[in-house]
């Protein structure tokens, strides 16, 4: 199959280049600066599973190229909307949209663009940074990316494309429950990164002290209640499984929102947060813990 990644960073990079490792056709759109970043450098990854450094290939939007049977999409979801117009002429009917981001609101904007049944559920578990000089670092082992269609029916294209990704040195998985995985993750991520982002911490000191843990606790009662005022897919002892999950990472484990707000880069406040703030105030559901997260991080959003 022909794949598109979109955005060779630390998480299009590094599954897309895994994928060309194995020997797949994966093509990155990327844009200008870093096409002259891969063109001197290459593409190099250092992992826990292992160095690499590969050739890819490389687009820049607006080149002329045929269309693609997959498009992954691994931006920010401030980046999405010129990433959708970027990638419109290299897909056509049966192209299938497979979007990597945290959250959910994006899949409504997908839908705007492209037919519903070709726009799958996707997320992926992954701690990676780019440095400056575009070299992917993979710093623990955790790379997973999961996808599935999201009325849960497994079309041919859709088991093509799983064999396709499989093999790699990166585990992609396909879900016959992506729905409900994409939520927990959209649970678990907003209380991860909201409270790292506003205590300033990784999360092992949080969990360490009774007052944070307690305030973290009381926040994933809030977005669980939110999630089920809409009936999300969720688990009934999901509240169990975030506690559980967030005890299990690293003491020093920071938030991807975190590293961005300490590098005084672009946050993804209204995508996570204000999306989940607006459920909860359309179902009269109490957030205070959510309310003064958001709140900082629109602070720091004023101030950058």
């Amino acid at each position: 199959m022909k794949i598109l990644i979109v955005g060779a960073g630390a998480v299009g990079g590094y599954f897309g280049g895994r994928l060309a490792e194995k020997g797949e056709d994966v093509t990155f759109l990327v844009r200008k600066n870093r096409k002259k970043q891969l063109e001197k450098n290459g593409l190099t990854i250092q992992s826990t599973h292992g160095y690499i450094h590969i050739v890819p290939k490389i687009l820049v939007s607006g080149e002329e190229h045929g269309t693609f049977d997959a498009v992954f999409l691994s931006t920010k979801a401030y980046h999405l909307d010129k990433a959708v117009m970027d990638i419109k002429p290299y897909t056509d009917d049966a192209t299938l949209i497979v979007p990597l981001l945290n959250g959910i609101s994006h899949l409504e904007l997908l839908e705007n663009h492209f037919k519903k049944e070709n726009i799958l559920g996707g997320l992926c578990f992954i701690e990676s940074t780019l440095d400056s000089e575009g070299t992917i670092h993979h710093t623990s082992p955790m790379q997973e990316a999961v996808f599935g269609p999201r009325d849960g029916e497994m079309t041919e294209t859709i088991l093509l494309l799983n064999k396709a990704l499989q093999g790699s040195k990166a585990e992609f998985r396909l879900s016959e429950q992506i729905m409900q995985e994409m939520w927990h993750k959209y649970l678990f991520i907003t209380t991860f990164s909201g409270v790292t982002s506003l205590f300033r911490s990784p999360i092992g000191p949080i969990r360490d002290q009774l007052e944070s843990r307690s305030l973290m606790h009381q926040l994933i009662s809030e977005v669980r209640n939110t999630a089920i005022s809409i009936q999300a897919p969720i688990l009934e002892r999901v509240d169990e499984i975030l506690k559980s999950k967030l005890q299990e990472i690293g003491h020093g484990m920071k938030s991807s929102l975190q590293r961005d707000m300490e590098k005084g880069q672009d946050i993804e406040a209204e995508h996570l947060f204000g999306h989940m703030k607006t459920i909860a105030g359309h179902h009269n559901i109490q957030t205070p813990v959510l309310d003064v997260i958001y709140a900082n991080l629109k602070v720091y959003e004023s101030s950058n």
